[in-house]
Formats: structure tokens, C-alpha cells, sequence
């Protein structure tokens, strides 16, 4: 019998800007299950790639399939149906500021058009808890939240649908060690108690050794190491030995017993 498709594949794929080649020849494929940490330097496109994921951009080159499909083609309700698999949190929250933390949450759940405002208030306060915010936290506007609870929020919006791929952009960009520590714990429970597959951008090697079961790394346009954390830094890559090769990297490496 035939394995499942991978829940992310991306094959041959280049992205440019103008004359400007980002990606080039890249391919990656996720597996179900699997929490992926993409990491790589200033300007190497990583968050392009996560763009031409979501279906936000479209290859110059090469071919996206999410579960299996592509995210463009089919029809209007096939592609809505299949962005309804996947939710994502990006940088910096994008919260709506003239909504409320309640309809920020409830924004996604009301386009469905099938549920009445008494389910939606039951799901935004269920999604409001399994990110450990209080009811008292629905009325407030985004401008009143600290940036902690800012990543909170929009995490509960990105699982809103219930998605089975969680897509993370720097989920703990912006926050102090501590609250970066706390955010990590609930993405780590939350991945466990909801099955989720998981790809995360980031450049901070506490979050990638805390979350991430498989490292891909992007560099030369391409993806040139992709294994778990104690396979990939093995690599004789000039990137892959400056990222995992600095002080501090070595230490967390060592406390995790990956060196």
C-alpha cells in the first residue's frame, strides 16, 4: 500500500523578484506529524518560501502540493476547503486593531456562514482557553495587550478551524526569554494534544532545539540540510557551521546532550 502524501512538497521550486532569483531547484517534503524548524540567514527567503506555502505567492518554477494538492486550480470551494486545513501565525500577530480579541478569533469561524453567534462564542472562548487566556481577555482591543499576549491571540486565531498544519513565522520573535519560554511550552503542548504538523520559521536556536523534530536549512537559493538537529549540524556548510558554531549556540547544544 501506497505511503500518505507528505503534508508539504515542494519540488523543483524557484521564486524571484525581478531578476533576482530567491530560491532556485528547492525542494522540501514534511511527513504528518512532524515539526519542522526552517531556519536560515538574513535574506535567504525564508519567509518567501512560507509565502509560496500558503499560496500567497506562486513560483516561478517547480510545483507546491499541500496534503497531497495544489492550492491553486479546482474551483473556489476546493481551495477554500483546503486553506481551511492549515492556520498561521505570522511575526508580528497581524491582529485586526479595530477588532476586539473576541472577533479577532470569531473572524474566521463567522465567514463560514454556518454557525450560529452562541457556537462561535462557545469556540472562541474554547480556543482563548487552550492558549491560557482568561474570558476577561475577549473584550480587549489588540492595542491593550502585551506582546506576549499578542502571540497568544493570534496563535487562537490560527487554530480556530482546527487546522491539521500549524505555519509559525519567528512565534517568538520580540518576546523576552521568559515569555519566549512560556510560548514555546503551549506550542509544544498544543502540537501534542492536537496532532498538528508543524513548520516554523525562526533564527532562534533556543526555540529550533525546544520545538523542531527536523531542521531544513536554506541557503544558496536551495535547501542544503534537512534531518534532525543532531544529523544537520554534522554538515560541512559554511552557514550550518556559523549558526550551530557560535558561543551560544554550543552551550544550548550541549545542554540538550546534541553535543
Amino acid at each position: 500500500m501506497m505511503g500518505a502524501a507528505p503534508v508539504i512538497e515542494l519540488r523543483g521550486v524557484a521564486n524571484r523578484f525581478g531578476r533576482l532569483w530567491v530560491h532556485r531547484d528547492l525542494d522540501l517534503l514534511i511527513a504528518a506529524g512532524e515539526l519542522v524548524a526552517l531556519v536560515g540567514g538574513s535574506g535567504s527567503g525564508k519567509t518567501t518560501l512560507l509565502r509560496a506555502i500558503l499560496g500567497l505567492l506562486t513560483p516561478a518554477a517547480g510545483e507546491v502540493r499541500v496534503f497531497g494538492e495544489r492550492l491553486s486550480g479546482g474551483g473556489q470551494r476546493r481551495e477554500r476547503a483546503l486553506r481551511r486545513r492549515f492556520g498561521v501565525l505570522f511575526q508580528h500577530g497581524a491582529l485586526f486593531s479595530a477588532l476586539t480579541v473576541f472577533d479577532n478569533i470569531a473572524f474566521q469561524l463567522r465567514e463560514l456562514r454556518c454557525l450560529d453567534e452562541a457556537t462561535i462564542r462557545d469556540l472562541v472562548m474554547l480556543k482563548l482557553d487552550m492558549v491560557e487566556l482568561l474570558p476577561r481577555h475577549a473584550c480587549l482591543m489588540p492595542s491593550e495587550l502585551s506582546g506576549g499576549m499578542v502571540k497568544r491571540v493570534a496563535l487562537a486565531r490560527a487554530l480556530a478551524l482546527d487546522p491539521e498544519l500549524l505555519l509559525l513565522d519567528e512565534p517568538t520573535a520580540g518576546l523576552d526569554p521568559d515569555l519566549a519560554d512560556g510560548f514555546v511550552g503551549l506550542i509544544r503542548a498544543l502540537e501534542r494534544e492536537l496532532g498538528l504538523t508543524v513548520l516554523l520559521v525562526t533564527h532562534d536556536i533556543d526555540t529550533l532545539v525546544a520545538l523542531s523534530t527536523r531542521v531544513a536549512v536554506l541557503a544558496e537559493r536551495r535547501i542544503v540540510g534537512y534531518g534532525p538537529i543532531a544529523e544537520v549540524i554534522g554538515i560541512d556548510h559554511p552557514f550550518i557551521r556559523s549558526f550551530f558554531g557560535s558561543d551560544r549556540s554550543r552551550r544550548i547544544l550541549v545542554e540538550a546532550g546534541l553535543r
